[in-house]
């Protein structure tokens, strides 16, 4: 496979309701969004690119080198990069719009395919949590920086190093901090936040994960759910979709089919006692139902789309009501609008996009936006009924691959390319 088509990988990237909210409705906590679900609530945008082009407010630099998206709380913006001398969490005031404070939390560059950081920080009060791309798990004070505590996947849990790093945005619920290992001795880690001292962590022990995949991490991130009654961690890892008893972190069950032995990215999508996950790869997509059949949680399939009706490669899905909207194809986006419950194509898979390359996406005010590899962003509305293209927009700067996830908060696009950062008004 060639090795720019795998990359992607890294993006970033990929869950259900976090244990806690927002600060404020306005603000955009932790990787994709206040609920991980890569949903605004913002209303009162153009409706309309063709109409009216989203203006440029400024851009600002500073972040490093790195593919994460950013998360921003009142007037104070995070994301990670890639500096000469480490790998670090980067605080960006949104007022004076230049860095306020840079923390280096690896003792070199991380080294591994597409070179740069992967990890949108978690905001929880005045804490900040992070994952590195080498495998550093770290608590920060986010108005400071200073260093709480930190640990490392691959030293102290028998870690391997994805080919293109860790990509995860740890997952905070309560007083817990949840992340992936994918080793043998722990396919999730769960620490205490304040403390970082470890909780449970799940052995892979016996379980028969299947033969699909690999014994890695993956590059999606945690997300938590309530299926058949059980509250427990999902994430989709190196040996498919697997969901974990929150209490004590036991494994409850696990589906192989959408594994792939390259690169498992996108986030699952949940919703209720169900769960639908793709992966790219030539692999496919799949929905699972979750149900407690005599005290034991199982995971039966309800449908599988093989991969030439719906793979997600990166850039990730949103459901909005029943429908699921996404990119299709191996690093490609083709847009495409799919019934979740039933697998039905309502639209889309067939007909090239406006941007080339995977796309990532978000939804906001009845709207969908891709924004795509090559650096071009797509207004398409989130209509199960017919693909409706409503604009284009080329930003002002693109350097490389725009794998970074698009951010809107009180009206304002934030899009991070790399160390730059553009800031564009969405608000009619």
């Amino acid at each position: 496979m060639n090795t720019r088509h795998c990359a992607i990988a890294i993006l970033l990237l990929g869950f259900a309701v976090p244990g806690f909210a927002a600060e404020t409705a306005k603000d955009w906590p932790q990787w994709r969004g206040p609920d991980r679900d890569g949903k605004s609530s913002a209303t009162g945008l153009i409706s309309n690119w063709e109409d009216q082009q989203p203006k440029l407010l400024w851009m600002g630099e500073g972040l490093g080198a790195g593919y994460a998206s950013v998360s921003i709380v009142g007037e104070d913006l995070y994301t990670t990069g890639n500096f000469d001398d480490g790998q670090a969490v980067v605080a960006f005031d949104l007022n004076s719009k230049k860095v306020a404070w840079k923390k280096i939390l690896t003792d070199k560059v991380p080294r591994h395919g597409y070179e740069g950081s992967r990890c949108t920080p978690t905001v929880d009060g005045d804490d900040l949590y992070v994952v590195m791309s080498e495998g550093t798990v770290a608590r920060l004070n986010r108005k400071s920086g200073d260093v709480v505590w930190k640990r490392n996947l691959q030293e102290e849990y028998g870690a391997s190093l994805p080919t293109w790093g860790f990509a995860e945005s740890p997952l905070i619920d309560g007083d817990r901090l949840i992340c992936g290992a994918g080793s043998s001795k722990a396919l999730l880690v769960c620490l205490d936040k304040k403390t970082g001292k470890e909780i449970w962590v799940t052995p892979r022990g016996e379980a028969e994960l299947g033969d699909q995949g690999k014994d890695e991490a993956g590059y999606s991130s945690t997300l938590v759910c309530n299926a058949a009654g059980r509250k427990q961690y999902v994430k989709l890892i190196g040996r498919g979709l697997i969901g974990v008893d929150a209490n004590t972190g036991e494994l409850l069950w696990s589906y192989n089919a959408v594994a792939n032995g390259t690169a498992n990215i996108p986030d699952p999508i949940i919703d209720g006692d169900y769960i639908f996950a793709s992966t790219g790869y030539q692999t496919g997509a799949g929905l699972v139902h979750i149900q407690n059949k005599g005290g034991k949680i199982v995971a039966e399939e309800v449908y599988f789309l093989d991969s030439k009706t719906f793979q997600n490669h990166h850039g990730g899905m949103v459901k909005v009501g029943d429908y699921i909207y996404a990119g299709t194809k191996h690093n490609a986006g083709f847009p495409i609008c799919v019934e979740m419950k039933t697998g039905k194509v309502q639209w889309g898979g067939d007909f090239r996009p406006e941007g080339k390359g995977s796309a990532a996406i978000l939804f906001a005010d009845g709207n969908i936006i891709y924004r795509y590899q090559s650096g071009i962003l797509a207004l398409v509305e989130a209509n199960p009924k017919e693909y409706v293209l409503k604009g284009t927009l080329t930003p002002e700067y693109q350097e490389r691959e725009s794998w970074a996830h698009p951010v809107i908060v009180d009206g304002k696009l934030y899009l991070r390319e790399q160390d730059k950062l553009m800031c564009y008004d969405l608000r009619r």
